[in-house]
């Protein structure tokens, strides 16, 4: 009885026990029925976001254009490859929707990925094992192209799919890399979870427009099913992506590629440690050209020796390039007398100071000129311009005009301004030549703007206008900025004419950097390289200089400016350091400014009273005309067969000197005559008469030509010609002229000290 007792109790408690539990729970669950709340979670929104997925759409970045609409830097599609190999996902479908043969779809894959087939075998039976709805490959199978993916999907594995991204790209390669730059993917912290990734400028023109050219992410939302099904009502939202501007650049193709080519012959013939250059068009400050070696190929990055673009990062005591300016600021102070004589050779300043030598060996040329000091490039010429005539407070005044402490404000990332060495009389008179105190390129090449356009400076930049990617509309614009006017016309127009005489007089540095067509205004410059012993003050030997010349052409009235620097380049005993200074600056002005359409100059300099008129030779007999050409020494060339004059070059009426070249068109049907020898200015003759497009490389003389001696020659056709330079007399002048140079360069460790 008391057993049953006792059994009779416990039951009631449970009973009591469950009721209440039960009652506990179905009130638990009418509350979370009534009011849809879990711990003051919302159940339906909890239940929304667990159905609904959502991805953002990557907005297109964007491209980047040279002035004349050429493509710089697109976009093109690449793929990521994954595979499903949860076989729930092809439950409901009539075909296999995952990887059903690890095996077999490994041994087709993997060669098409440039993979491992057992890695690729057990990259997919892991993922089986482990219960994964899905693996990827890597980076092999991150980034795969068109070609590739069409060749894999020809294959019908079941289970391997691919998602679409654009994928930066540099259609032109190696081709004004630092100023271009590139992008690159970073880590975004937030969605550090989901390896969500953000594509970034790293450097030029991607970094420093990198906002206004990646856009504004749109994104789509919906609800879907366990499988990532779309369900019957999805309640899709989509925000469509706001694609990113089109930037277009100051940069001319076409001077780029003579500008890569030229400094990549070089590169190969001197491997320099650099090579710096730009070219500028000095009435606006458009950059049309800017380079750097060692380059790199944006699209794959490999082995980039330099992170910066030195001709707006590399601060370096210029050397004589300088004088430049020392010369402008004594003639805009009106204490420059360029028939005034001093002694050359070593200048002793001031007591207790080192003495200033002129570059050979401080031997000087006698009394001579101010005008012939500048020539010579003379450091003692203009110390003493700066320390008895100027002043160094006047000096430093112009200085500050020419905007030398401050950085240029060109459109690109990581620019870096020179410093103004000013403390010490030593430093302010080596200042004047172009030592101790440090310049980048850009710097030089925007105070020289103020020389070319007639004392106005400008301020460079290399962004022209912004438009929207898909409208084509004007976004923003950039114009000509006038900084300042450190100085005026008529000395701009003085110091051009110094500059040219630099180029043109038999005792100036820079006979080397004479064009054919156009004058040039120019200084050349040899600057020292500190030494890292801190013992030693600047490296010495005959190679261990940055050679340089910054110059302007036409001298009167310039259309392209530009600065070229070659840093330690291997020569043999018989070169010089200005050899491949001249050869970059020669190429690319000279072509240039044909491409450009400039008017050359040099042959209207010539024509004088002995000039005549070209008679009209039409219908006369070739044989008599070319008789008459002959007497007046003129090199007659004649295109066709045909024994009547039909047409010529000059024109009948047309001024021409004795010993000028004269193209005769006969009137049988033209046949392409051959080149060899020809200068550049006769084949744009021929070009005109005959209505054919020519394209030229080099400078000098024809040696190719692209349409054979003796082919028929149709209107409107091509013709490319390669130039080059003859091998005598010029390279004997060359090598006796740069003897003397050549001392300047070994010694200006010495001379240059301060």
């Amino acid at each position: 009885m008391k057993k049953l007792k006792t059994t009779k109790v416990l039951t009631v408690v449970f009973m009591v026990v469950f009721t209440l539990v039960f009652t506990i729970l179905f009130s638990r669950l009418i509350y979370i029925q009534a009011s849809g709340e879990v711990d003051e979670v919302d159940l339906k929104k909890w239940a929304d976001k667990q159905r609904t997925t959502s991805y953002s759409i990557p907005a297109e970045r964007g491209k980047i254009y040279d002035r004349t609409g050429m493509v710089l830097a697109d976009n093109r599609p690449s793929y990521r490859i994954y595979a499903i190999i949860d076989e729930e996902y092809s439950r409901n479908s009539e075909k296999t929707l995952h990887v059903k043969d690890p095996i077999k779809t490994a041994n087709q894959l993997a060669p098409l990925l440039n993979l491992d087939t057992n890695w690729v075998a057990s990259r997919l039976q892991e993922g089986i094992e482990n219960e994964k709805f899905q693996v990827e490959f890597g980076p092999n199978g991150a980034s795969i192209s068109e070609q590739t993916k069409k060749e894999i999907e020809a294959l019908e594995l079941p289970g391997i799919y691919f998602s679409k991204h654009l994928q930066r790209y540099y259609p032109n390669g190696k081709f004004a890399s630092h100023l271009i730059g590139f992008t690159q993917k970073q880590q975004d912290e937030e969605k550090e979870a989901e390896e969500e990734t953000n594509v970034v400028g790293a450097m030029g023109i991607e970094k420093s427009m990198d906002t206004e050219l990646r856009g504004k992410d749109g994104h789509i939302s919906y609800q879907r099913d366990n499988y990532a099904a779309k369900l019957l009502d999805p309640e899709e939202v989509v925000k469509e992506p706001e694609n990113g501007v089109g930037v277009y650049l100051t940069l001319d193709q076409k001077i780029q590629t003579f500008l890569e080519d030229a400094m990549s012959d070089v590169q190969e013939q001197y491997k320099p440690e650099k090579i710096v250059a730009v070219v500028m068009n000095p009435k606006t400050g458009e950059v049309l050209a800017m380079g750097n070696r060692p380059s790199f190929n944006p699209n794959s990055r490999e082995n980039i020796g330099n992170w910066y673009n030195d001709v707006i990062s590399y601060p370096f005591e210029p050397g004589s390039t300088m004088k430049i300016f020392t010369v402008a600021a004594a003639i805009d102070a009106g204490v420059y007398k360029g028939k005034e004589t001093f002694q050359s050779g070593t200048y002793k300043f001031m007591d207790g100071a080192r003495p200033v030598h002129d570059h050979n060996y401080g031997k000087g040329w006698g009394p001579i000129t101010f005008n012939e000091g500048f020539r010579r490039s003379s450091n003692v010429a203009v110390s003493k311009l700066v320390w008895e005539k100027l002043g160094t407070d006047k000096f430093l005044d112009y200085l500050h005009r020419f905007d030398f402490e401050k950085k240029t404000g060109i459109d690109l990332a990581g620019e870096i301004k020179g410093k103004i060495l000013y403390n010490w009389p030593a430093e302010k008179v080596t200042t004047s030549y172009g030592q101790g105190s440090t310049t980048t390129p850009m710097q030089l090449m925007k105070a020289a703007t103020a020389i070319a356009n007639d004392g106005k400076m400008l301020k460079p930049y290399v962004i022209s206008k912004t438009v929207d990617s898909k409208t084509g509309k004007v976004v923003s614009e950039k114009e000509s900025e006038v900084v300042g006017e450190p100085i005026n016309a008529e000395t701009a127009k003085q110091v051009r004419d110094l500059m040219e005489s630099v180029v043109t007089a038999e005792d100036g540095t820079g006979q080397g950097y004479q064009l054919e067509d156009y004058s040039v205004a120019g200084k050349t410059g040899t600057a020292q390289i500190p030494d890292p012993d801190p013992n030693r003050s600047y490296l010495t030997g005959r190679e261990n200089y940055i050679f340089s010349f910054l110059g302007m052409a036409p001298k009167e009235n310039p259309e392209l400016m530009m600065y070229v620097a070659v840093e330690k380049p291997e020569l043999d005993a018989t070169e010089v350091g200005s050899e491949p200074v001249s050869y970059i600056f020669k190429s690319v002005m000279e072509n240039s400014l044909h491409y450009l359409n400039i008017s050359p100059d040099m042959e209207t300099k010539q024509v004088n009273v002995d000039s005549v008129k070209l008679p009209n030779y039409e219908g006369k007999s070739v044989q008599s005309v070319k008789q008459e050409l002959a007497e007046q020494n003129s090199t007659v060339r004649v295109i066709g067969d045909g024994n009547r004059v039909a047409k010529t070059i000059p024109k009948a009426g047309e001024k021409v000197l004795p010993g000028s070249s004269i193209l005769l068109l006969t009137d049988s049907d033209p046949v392409m005559p051959d080149l060899t020898a020809w200068s550049l200015r006769e084949v744009l003759q021929l070009g005109q008469l005959l209505s054919l497009k020519v394209e030229h490389s080099g400078t000098g003389y024809t040696v190719k030509q692209s349409i054979a001696e003796g082919a028929s020659v149709p209107e409107g056709s091509y013709l490319s010609i390669q130039l080059e330079p003859p091998n005598q007399p010029e390279q004997e002048k060359a090598s006796e002229e740069g003897e003397e140079e050549n001392k300047e360069q070994s010694s200006e460790a010495e001379t240059e000290e301060g």
